[in-house]
């Protein structure tokens, strides 16, 4: 490269990611924590290169940046970029795939454990001096063997999968763009319809983007077919889950309960009915928030750009428009 490649980074990431550009000898950098559309149009300015964590990147925004040929997403999402603006302009979106895979199917057995064996409130019988109250509570639920659906088979999915056999669990996958010898080979049984596989799942885990097709794919239609034992959890895209409709679906108990980690609107709304339902486990968009990944995270976003400029990027990483 004969000339320094400008690059803004829109929302730090880990120090040991900003290491690596900031005294590259290629690359111009400036970083801004501002997202409002008007700063990110006067900083993105003469860009060759962003980098960008939850904030929203518009075609607008893009707009102005003449010569942005990459933009780098600290995550696996993309729906936070317009993605047809840059179809239009051909402007590359690159993504973490190695990065959240293990931490993310963490957390969706950390929502298991806690949902199934009701953690907040066992705790507060103890703390509040009710221990001989034990026999009067709720029931809980051991996974032994269960029916677990796995909705979207990539990295995630996959790291997942090795997780529940931990519990002896009989493992199910929904992904019309992977094939059944792939799933069979890790372990799982491929199903071909979703409507019909949810009615004999005890846990469901969505792991696939935010598009037209999955907006509400689970929806009160759906989640009344399911079992009155099952377990919904969502750590991938807010929208995919109907949210007035899992709360009328848990109210109704009709599902046992829920993790959500993603909303339809980041920060929710107050008046989100989820925030006051207790069948929910929530978590702020931070299934991948661990020391470990958000430092994997931080230099893959990185690493993306310096390698796309070195034409040396994992094709794999790049989304395909």
């Amino acid at each position: 490269m004969s000339e320094k490649k400008k690059i803004l980074i829109i929302q730090k990431v880990h120090q040991k990611g900003m290491e690596l550009i900031k005294n590259h000898p290629n690359f111009e950098v400036d970083v801004t924590d501002d997202t409002s559309e008007e700063n990110l149009k006067a900083k993105i300015q003469n860009c060759d290169g962003a980098s960008i964590r939850i904030a929203n990147l518009s075609g607008d925004v893009m707009k102005e940046a003449k010569n942005l040929k990459i933009v780098s997403r600290h995550g696996v999402g993309y729906d936070n970029i317009d993605l047809n603006y840059a179809k239009e302009k051909d402007i590359k979106i690159a993504i973490t795939a190695n990065a959240n895979a293990v931490t993310v199917s963490e957390h969706v057995m950390f929502n298991l454990l806690y949902i199934s064996k009701r953690k907040d409130l066992f705790d507060k019988t103890v703390r509040e001096g009710n221990f001989k109250d034990r026999n009067k509570l709720p029931k809980t639920i051991e996974l032994w063997k269960k029916n677990f659906l796995i909705v979207g088979f990539g990295r995630i999915g996959q790291a997942l999968i090795k997780r529940c056999f931990g519990f002896e669990m009989k493992v199910y996958v929904f992904d019309p763009f992977v094939s059944k010898e792939k799933i069979e080979s890790m372990g799982g049984k491929k199903v071909e319809n979703l409507e019909d596989a949810v009615k004999t799942m005890d846990v469901i885990s969505l792991h696939m983007p935010l598009t037209e097709k999955t907006k509400n794919l689970i929806n009160y239609e759906l989640l009344k077919t399911m079992k009155k034992n099952c377990i919904i959890i969502n750590a991938a895209r807010g929208g995919i889950i109907n949210e007035i409709d899992l709360d009328k679906a848990l109210n109704e108990n009709l599902i046992f309960g829920a993790g959500i980690d993603v909303f339809e609107k980041e920060p929710p709304d107050d008046n989100n009915l989820l925030l006051k339902n207790e069948k929910v486990f929530l978590s702020p968009h931070a299934a991948a928030f661990t020391e470990e990944c958000m430092t994997r995270m931080g230099i893959e976003t990185i690493q993306n750009i310096i390698d796309f400029f070195e034409n040396k990027i994992d094709q794999s990483k790049i989304v395909k428009l």
